[in-house]
């Protein structure tokens, strides 16, 4: 099976490769190897490649620059999937977000839930869902991190690090996502020839706050951090931003797990396994 990735040097295109089943023949390309908002670009390499499988893990993720710069967005988000489907004569895998919902319901968004995106960024994902085929597989996902990663968990150790105290969002509520474990749940799908709408995201419930109190603990466990600082919940209200988040974008991952038949592991679990990873590099 030869499988093009894109986005190879991304949080998830790392932890695909990792993942990577044997039979696989990986062909991972970053954007030096191919500007994705370039259809032509696109097309060639669909076409120079010849792949069975397309991985699309590769994104536009400045949610906040997004406001001022949507069309590159969009370019990316969803013009660069038009031109994969378009040229593929495979199976496209392509990977969104929690931001195409807006964050007004009660429950956690099933697969088949309305999309109402609240930024540009969000708009730009909803539209690149839009161009796939009922051949195709969608996976969402939200707060992806892994380690030696640009990611709230890095960001967060070194303010810890550098910051006498911090003041951490929480009433946005959602679920952290390991890569590595976004990674399998895709290939499989892919194993299970999984077509139409997934969601994947870490067991569990938190807000960015409760996320920073989790990192700090781990942290200072595991000997990555010194000392313990004051951290300070609060509202949206008091930390503006561009772009509107979804106050509540938790997602029900049931779907994917009855389907693969496996275990869910929990946030702080992941998070830990991944603290150990950064302990081992430091």
């Amino acid at each position: 099976m030869k499988v093009l990735i894109t986005g190879a040097n991304g949080q998830l295109g790392r932890g695909l490769i990792a993942t990577a089943p044997a039979e696989a023949d990986l062909h991972p390309v970053t954007r030096n190897d191919c500007d994705l908002a370039d259809a032509s670009a696109v097309a060639a390499l669909v076409e120079q490649v010849a792949p069975d499988l397309v991985i699309n893990a590769a994104a536009y993720t400045a949610v906040d620059k997004a406001e001022s710069d949507e069309d590159t967005a969009r370019a990316i988000n969803a013009r660069a999937v038009a031109a994969l489907v378009a040229a593929l004569r495979g199976k496209l895998v392509h990977v969104s977000t929690d931001f195409v919902f807006d964050g007004t319901a009660s429950r956690a968004y099933r697969p088949d839930d309305s999309r109402n995106p609240i930024s540009a960024y969000g708009r730009s994902k909803a539209e690149g869902e839009d161009h796939l085929r009922d051949s195709d597989l969608l996976v969402r996902t939200a707060w992806v991190y892994t380690a030696g990663g640009a990611n709230f968990v890095r960001t967060m150790l070194r303010l810890m690090a550098e910051k006498p105290a911090l003041s951490v969002v929480a009433d946005q509520i959602g679920a952290p996502t390991w890569a590595p474990g976004l990674a399998r749940t895709i290939w499989g799908l892919v194993a299970k020839d999984a077509s139409g709408t997934f969601h994947h995201s870490d067991a569990g419930v938190a807000s960015w706050y409760d996320f920073a109190v989790a990192i700090q603990e781990e942290a200072l466990a595991l000997g990555l951090l010194e000392e313990a600082i004051p951290i300070t919940p609060i509202p949206t209200s008091a930390y503006p931003t561009p772009a509107a988040r979804p106050a509540f974008s938790l997602l029900d991952c049931s779907k994917t797990r009855e389907l693969l038949g496996d275990g869910h592991t929990h946030w702080r679990s992941n998070l830990r396994t991944l603290l150990k990873e950064e302990a081992s590099h430091v």
